[in-house]
């Protein structure tokens, strides 16, 4: 309430101080006059019926400035344009029961036609209201780091630099292996010292098992590499130079790819994971799940619902047909419907639903709404009189010079100071108004432990897959010894039947004598 009558104050005194260049009542056809004015937020009218904020203070500016009186007329209507069912604020305009209406009325040929209009004391522009996004899971922050050109081409280059190193051992260890052997051009091996020596045989035999062994190496090489393994020379299969160099391309490749991933990953799992509902009218046209709410006797509705529409408003016009509690006929009731969880999305002018987010914040001490990145289609508000209206120039003079000095601009620091919690920037001062840190959540790590429960879901199909394969294995080979062994135990059942019954058979003569 200080803050109002100061600005009345201060406008009077400004007036005073430096008076307009009317000398006489036919240049200034408002000197003296006592004018009927419409402000739909005057405190004699209801409650919820949307109007400029600043038309108390702009009142008692001009009347100020250009020296007239006032008195407010009691309306209860919201719509300006009539309808067959009900009133409008223009009424009062035709029937002479107004002289001036501070209104947000947007300066259309058709209304024109109707009424007087001064020069736009308001530029602003659309905007989408939505509620504020509860955190996600942070699931993509592991492959957000690099793009899948990226992705693509260091798979195809982990599966060439294992090939190649692959071929390599293979090639080195076939024309120089290890135990001195040395082949022809042709690919036959020449007689070595050790070919006599069954023994000096029987180690090279396993020095070649233990090559296509180290094969295996190449793959925890390469691997080791990218996810910055320890003891990586250990894992390196050979140390003859033409691998080397190999495998030294690929470990500066892999630093530079391990450095440029990591120090990337750390934005990505900090930044914040609250996906706002949308950011431009554009996801609402692709989105067939989001619900468009605009006030009933707005200019938005207005404009959807001219028969000549087609294309891009069509669309919006169809989404506005489809959901039924589309159209509000009290910004209220369409504020009300924006919720989180709720995908309804509700657009206005930008300084109504500022008003709206300063006055949910009020009431609940939370910031559970908020606008989308970008706006939609510009606005301009003008002020109507009946048509040939004699102070229409004198109210339009008296704007232009409110805007020349940046007054109107300024009004909204005082009228619409936004809760420095919910304007989205840093603020700075003692450390009562910074804003604290949080810990990291769960929900930024949720893409590592993804990751995590991955591999070892993958780890443990490989594992018992190869139980699997082991036991059958382990199985055919005791069929196979068994049929192996039948053999035998019958001829030595046999032989041993045999014995018996010759053992008998001289027992039994035995007896006989």
């Amino acid at each position: 309430m200080f803050d109002l009558s100061f600005l009345i104050i201060f406008a009077c005194w400004f007036a005073v101080s430096f008076p307009v260049s009317f000398s006489s009542s036919q240049i200034n056809p408002l000197n003296g006059q006592h004018l009927r004015v419409i402000w739909t937020r005057w405190s004699g009218n209801p409650k919820g019926i949307p109007g400029p904020l600043k038309g108390g203070v702009l009142l008692e500016y001009l009347s100020t400035r250009l020296n007239f009186t006032y008195e407010m007329v009691r309306v209860t209507e919201s719509r300006q344009v009539p309808s067959e069912k009900e009133r409008g604020l223009f009424n009062y305009l035709w029937e002479q029961k107004c002289d001036l209406l501070v209104h947000d009325t947007v300066p259309t040929f058709q209304i024109n036609k109707m009424t007087d209009v001064t020069l736009p004391w308001i530029y602003d522009h659309f905007a989408f209201l939505i509620p504020v996004p509860d955190e996600t899971a942070n699931i993509n922050a592991v492959v957000k780091p690099f793009q899948w050109p990226i992705w693509l081409g260091l798979g195809i280059s982990i599966i060439c630099v294992i090939a190649v190193l692959n071929l390599m051992q293979r090639a080195l260890s076939y024309l120089i292996p290890e135990n001195g052997d040395h082949r022809s051009q042709s690919g036959r091996r020449l007689a070595s010292p050790n070919d006599r020596n069954p023994s000096t045989n029987k180690m090279t035999n396993k020095g070649r098992r233990r090559v296509k062994k180290g094969t295996a190496k190449q793959y925890l090489y390469v691997f080791g590499n990218l996810l910055s393994q320890g003891e990586i020379e250990a894992l390196s299969p050979s140390n003859r130079l033409p691998y080397r160099l190999v495998a030294g391309v690929w470990t500066l490749a892999a630093f530079i790819f391990v450095q440029a991933y990591t120090s990337t990953l750390f934005t990505y799992v900090v930044t914040p994971i609250n996906h706002p509902l949308i950011n431009s009218i554009y996801d609402i046209i692709d989105s067939s799940d989001i619900n468009l709410l605009v006030r009933e006797t707005g200019f938005i509705n207005t404009l959807l619902l001219s028969n000549n529409q087609t294309g891009f408003f069509e669309t919006l016009r169809k989404k506005l047909d489809n959901f039924p509690n589309s159209r509000c006929a009290l910004p209220a009731e369409c504020i009300n419907l924006v919720k989180p969880g709720l995908r309804n999305v509700y657009t206005d002018a930008n300084v109504y639903l500022k008003d709206a987010i300063r006055n949910d914040f009020k009431k609940t001490g939370k910031c559970n709404l908020e606008l989308a990145k970008e706006g939609f289609i510009g606005i301009m508000s003008t002020l109507t009189l009946p048509k040939k209206s004699p102070f229409t120039q004198s109210l339009t003079k008296g704007i232009l010079e409110m805007q020349q000095i940046g007054l109107i601009d300024y009004w909204d620091t005082w009228f619409r100071p936004m809760p420095p919690q919910c304007d989205g920037k840093l603020q700075n001062g003692n450390g009562k108004n910074k804003k604290k840190l949080s810990p990291l959540s769960l929900n930024n790590l949720t893409g590592a432990f993804v990751v995590l429960l991955v591999g070892l879901s993958l780890s443990l199909i490989v594992f018992l897959g190869e139980h699997i394969v082991a036991l059958s294995k382990r199985h055919r080979s005791r069929r196979t010894t068994k049929s192996q062994q039948d053999p035998n135990d019958a001829i030595e059942f046999n032989v041993h039947l045999d014995t018996i019954i010759s053992a008998t058979k001289m027992t039994e003569k035995e007896e006989e004598l």
